[in-house]
């Protein structure tokens, strides 16, 4: 490569860079949930939990299958013995191999059933947990997001300020040096234009903390640059039917049911137990010190010495102490903690929606009164701006009119960006979804 190969090739560099900075990228609502969903490190962990309760689950198929165990031993009788193959007593000293299987199935397990019920509900239980932690999250997000559009928005109307008090500034200096204006007219459009220009710094500043806040709480490593815009793009309306689907009712709901499942375990351990089991054994035994005795061998004692047993299995509890009476009924209190949590929740949640909806109203109300109140403000600065230039006003009662134009517009905004939050919020609280 050549010299001036090089230059070229470094001056595309250069030019692709600046353009890659220069370009706005675009972040809505919507965008920072869903990047903050896939990025956080306690939904994950909850989504991992929600696999291993699927994976714990023990189903009610599972619950029938028999129980099969293979057993084996081996032992050694000195001196007086039994002898296996006659079941009398000898004086001798024998080897004893002993091998059975035990295969059972519980026809009738009340605790069995409400156990693989338990364990369903704990599935769901995990999935609603799940989905705490995303409503919350997200509801997080959504006041961030806010915050830092609201102080985008801000920044726009306070350069716009800034922009008519420099036109205002280089107005004023012309007509000082022609001498239409004293000069104590430009001290004090000065200091309107610093205060401003200091206002507006602060505003920018403010803004690249949120913003820096905003993406470390939706966990984006990637290098954030200055010609972010943050926008919403979602409809602003909520649903007005009174069904109220939260995550935290849901799984109060659930919580009340594993209650109740455990009540249910608790009583069943009252009731009878039906088994029934099939066994296969045989053995195998040696003389020790008897080398002259003929013994068949080992496969065919195994297979002579051969026994089936099959059964049924009656477990009828009787009494154990009261501790089953004291279990039910920490059972019971237990559950009626969990029907009252389970009100407890619809109340708060209920109330919440309550408390914002009338927000919401308020919102409308000030909407109309503080649009009238802009369109005075534009009108009073309009005429105040013409009685400025024209030096039938000073440059204190310009400074008022001004101001109070800022005011009506930061008015205006805040109660449109508080009425879209309200909504999204209460979205959020109702249904989990924007």
């Amino acid at each position: 490569m050549n010299h001036l190969t090089k230059i070229i090739f470094i001056l595309l560099l250069v030019m692709a860079f600046q353009f890659a900075n220069g370009q706005k990228t675009n972040w809505s609502l919507q965008n920072c949930i869903d990047v903050g969903i896939e990025n956080n490190i306690g939904i994950k962990i909850q989504k991992l939990e929600v696999n291993r309760t699927e994976k714990s689950r023990v189903s009610m198929i599972n619950e029938l299958l028999p129980t099969v165990s293979l057993f084996g031993s081996q032992s050694y009788n000195f001196g007086s013995t039994i002898d296996p193959s006659t079941n009398g007593r000898v004086s001798s000293n024998i080897q004893y191999d002993n091998f059975y299987m035990n295969a059972q199935i519980n026809l009738i397990d009340f605790g069995a059933i409400a156990n693989s019920q338990k364990s369903k509900i704990a599935i769901n239980l995990a999935k609603a947990d799940l989905e705490i932690i995303e409503n919350e999250y997200k509801l997080q997000i959504l006041t961030q997001f806010y915050e830092t559009l609201f102080t985008q928005e801000l920044q726009k109307i306070q350069k716009q300020q800034l922009e008519n008090t420099r036109l205002n500034l280089i107005r004023v200096s012309k007509e000082i040096e022609i001498g239409s204006k004293p000069k104590s007219d430009l001290y004090d459009i000065q200091f309107e234009y610093s205060k401003e220009e200091n206002q507006l710094l602060e505003t920018q500043q403010l803004f690249e903390i949120q913003k820096i806040n905003l993406f470390q709480l939706i966990n984006y490593d990637e290098k954030i640059n200055h010609n972010i815009i943050f926008i919403n793009d979602i409809e602003n309306k909520y649903d007005t039917s009174e069904i109220i689907l939260n995550p935290k009712i849901k799984s109060a709901e659930l919580s009340s049911k594993i209650s109740e499942k455990e009540l249910r375990i608790q009583r069943s351990k009252m009731y009878p137990t039906l088994t029934t089991f099939y066994q296969l054994s045989s053995f195998y035994y040696r003389p020790i010190n008897d080398a002259d005795l003929l013994l068949s061998n080992f496969s065919d004692q195994l297979g002579n010495n051969k026994n089936q047993q099959v059964g049924l299995q009656l477990s009828v509890p009787i009494f154990n102490g009261f501790k089953n009476n004291k279990a039910i009924n920490a059972a019971k209190i237990e559950s009626e903690k969990s029907n009252l949590k389970v009100e407890q929740q619809k109340i708060l949640i209920e109330q919440q929606v309550e408390i914002e909806k009338v927000n919401i109203v308020h919102f409308l109300l000030f909407e109309e009164k503080l649009a009238d109140v802009l369109l005075f403000a534009e009108a009073s600065f309009k005429t105040t701006q013409a009685k400025f230039t024209s030096g039938s006003v000073d440059s204190f009662s310009f400074s008022i009119a001004k101001n109070n134009l800022l005011t009506s517009t930061y008015n205006v905004l805040k109660n449109k960006l508080q009425h879209q939050y309200t909504v999204h919020k209460i979205n959020l609280i109702r249904t989990n979804s924007l």
